[in-house]
């Protein structure tokens, strides 16, 4: 009885009907390995964060709000 619950139960379907047969199956190790997207992906992500972090600060720093209140005061606003 032990041995029966051990190893992989049978053989993969030929074709998945279930979505979740559909996600086992996906050759996801594959597509990674293979495509430049992934890649180039996490690249621009590294070096793109650092700087829209610095716009992101700037932007809402004390001393740019009060020039933003300013610059709305003298347009109208």
């Amino acid at each position: 009885m032990s041995g029966a619950a051990s190893g992989p139960v049978g053989r993969p379907m030929k074709y998945p009907y279930t979505f979740t047969a559909k996600i086992a199956q996906f050759p996801l190790k594959w597509h990674i390995n293979n495509q430049w997207i992934w890649k180039y992906w996490a690249i621009g992500l590294a070096i793109s964060a650092p700087i829209f972090y610095k716009i992101q600060k700037a932007s809402n720093s004390p001393a740019n709000k009060a020039k933003w209140a300013e610059s709305q005061k003298k347009s109208g606003h």
